[in-house]
């Protein structure tokens, strides 16, 4: 009986929050127990923190405002009449599993801000009556179904939606009109498709269908006579065919393979004389390039309020190489019209399908915050890619914390300063988390390496949410979220893992020790910089020997600089279900002073 001490009734007749998701797992289908931690002997979330106590839920206040329910092997009716007695629902993804038949009447959830129901089975046209009263959807996922029919007018209507997905379906018709800020890739893999923003014209196709039969039959006679024609002529013109007609067609012809692939690999040449060190005036750079010569390889801007440019002007820009790291070298580039540029060029991300890596790039371009580096543009060949960011007129974080005075100017980060920074580090990750729900690791390769310093010591995130296009072998080998200790319990990443490398960040900033577990390939058998900190507070020695010498202090401070050390180690805590989740963190982080 105990067991059922939650599942009760309320006095006002309305079901509590485990009454209601009890409810819902059992109108699901499913094999084994996907749901083996929602033991109704506690609430669904505990009342302070958003520390959830059942798995697959995200908690706001104290209430269940999140669903993730993806890849359980779900199927069976999504009852959406049972969810709508949670009140504080605003996100439910359902992705990867088996569901089938039409998409769920979601008006019956007036609030809800983000659905995803891609990768399952849904088919059939979407009434867009079940949008109607959806004020506050803002993305709707509904790719790699089965949906036909016309796209519903109504949802490009939203008055807060930004971004649908519909790719892999079988939708026809016209795209809406309101749809046009939506990125055309959102559409792809639907051929019925047509107008803008695809290239596909309607009027041509709603001709055909008004056509008669005659003309039709008409028009296929023609055909049949024009192919006889075609396969005559090619008959006659083999007869007649010379060796030197040969030559010029599969040789030295400007539309040949040969000569295409050349000028793709014109611009990769000379980024690797730049990266070599020859400067942007040597006599091979390509002072002479012309657009024609770089065809198909064009920029592709993610912000509008930029001076556009394109590559022959990056190519010929003042250049220096800044630095070499995981993915490839990054350098600084002075374009002749004033603006400066850095362009990060990646070597490890051949094996993401161009459409993918367009999606994602469109999907960076749309963050901003004053804590991330926005991409700005970037560049796709098959073997490499080019990103293209302002230049932050400072150096990293790195730099000040082990770098020697010169590099860092004779200055030092004081204890304010550091804290400032920590914080500014912390709402940036909160917020790549807010707005890229379905990413594990929404940063994924954060380091102090990976904190730029404004001139005013405002931290800028970079590297950044790159875990969905980088090669899966180069990111376990190097980047840092396959660093984290759950790697070696259960040989992925987590949900938490951006947290603990945010403790590790934390750790470093107040201890000016690099954190050496973070080196080499793979993940490291050697003590980390939280077993460090943990052995010094074990000591009897003074607490104050943990923390960076030359971090200047305020009066008063040591106990705020301990409550944030602190932090940092329950942000590194092995136990992943021990460990903080981002917002824990950041609430707690807020609070020093």
């Amino acid at each position: 009986m105990s067991s059922l001490a939650f599942v009760t009734t309320l006095s006002e007749g309305k079901l509590s929050e485990t009454d209601v998701l009890v409810k819902f797992r059992q109108s699901l289908k499913f094999d084994g127990d996907p749901f083996s931690t929602w033991n109704t002997s506690q609430p669904p979330c505990t009342n302070v923190n958003n520390v959830p106590n059942w798995k697959k839920i995200f908690c706001e206040r104290g209430k269940v405002m999140g669903l993730n329910l993806e890849n359980l092997g779900l199927s069976g009716t999504i009852d959406l009449d049972i969810l709508k007695d949670l009140p504080g629902l605003r996100t439910i993804s359902v992705a990867d599993n088996k569901f089938e038949g039409s998409l769920p009447t979601l008006n019956k959830l007036p609030l809800l801000k983000t659905a995803y129901f891609l990768k399952n089975k849904f088919s059939g046209p979407i009434d867009g009556k079940i949008f109607e009263g959806m004020n506050m959807l803002k993305k709707l996922d509904l790719s790699d179904n089965e949906f036909t029919g016309q796209l519903p007018l109504i949802i490009g209507e939203l008055p807060k939606f930004k971004e649908l997905n519909v790719k892999n379906n079988k939708f026809e018709g016209p795209i809406p009109a309101s749809y046009s800020k939506l990125s055309f890739s959102s559409f792809d893999g639907n051929p019925g498709l047509c107008g803008p923003p695809l290239s596909k014209s309607c009027s041509e196709e709603e001709q055909e269908k008004q056509e008669s039969s005659v003309w039709k039959i008409s028009s296929i006679v023609v055909v049949v006579i024009v192919v006889i024609g075609i396969i005559v002529f090619i008959l006659i013109s083999r007869r007649k065919k010379n060796p030197q007609q040969e030559v010029v067609l599969g040789g030295s012809s400007s539309d040949s393979p040969t000569a295409q692939d050349q000028k793709l690999i014109h611009s990769s040449d000379y980024l690797n004389k730049m990266e070599q060190g020859q400067a942007a005036s040597s006599p091979d750079r390509p002072s002479d390039v012309k657009r024609a010569e770089v065809a198909g390889q064009k920029l592709l801007f993610l912000k509008d309020e930029i001076e556009k440019f394109d590559l022959p002007d990056l190519l010929k820009a003042s250049a220096e190489v800044l630095g070499s790291g995981v993915f490839g070298s990054t350098y600084k580039a002075a374009l002749s019209t004033g603006p400066v540029m850095v362009v990060k060029r990646f070597r490890h991300m051949n094996k993401v399908g161009k459409e993918d890596f367009h999606e994602h790039m469109r999907r960076l371009g749309r963050l901003s915050h004053k804590h991330l580096l926005p991409v700005l543009a970037y560049y796709y060949r098959k073997e490499e890619k080019l990103l293209v960011f302002e230049y932050v007129n400072n150096v990293s974080l790195a730099v000040y914390l082990h770098g020697n005075s010169k590099s860092r100017g004779n200055q030092s980060l004081d204890w304010p300063t550091r804290l400032k920074i920590v914080k500014g580090v912390s709402k940036g990750i909160l917020y790549l988390y807010n707005e890229l729900p379905s990413l594990t690791a929404p940063h994924g390769h954060l380091k102090s390496s990976n904190v730029l310093l404004t001139e005013t010591f405002e931290p800028v995130l970079t590297d950044y949410a790159l875990l969905p296009v980088v090669n899966a072998e180069h990111a376990h080998e190097h980047m840092i979220s396959y660093k984290a200790p759950e790697l070696k319990q259960s040989g992925k990443i987590n949900r938490k893992t951006d947290v603990w490398s945010l403790g590790m960040l934390i750790l470093e900033i107040l201890t000016g020790k690099f954190p050496s577990n973070l080196l080499g390939k793979g993940t490291q058998d050697t003590d980390d910089l939280a077993f460090w900190v943990n052995s010094i507070l074990e000591k009897d020695s003074s607490e104050i020997e943990v923390f960076d010498k030359e971090m200047k202090r305020t009066n008063d401070c040591e106990s705020e600089m301990m409550k944030l050390l602190k932090i940092g180690l329950s942000c590194c805590e092995v136990d992943v279900e021990k460990r903080w989740d981002i917002k824990e963190a950041v609430e707690r982080i807020e609070e020093v002073k």
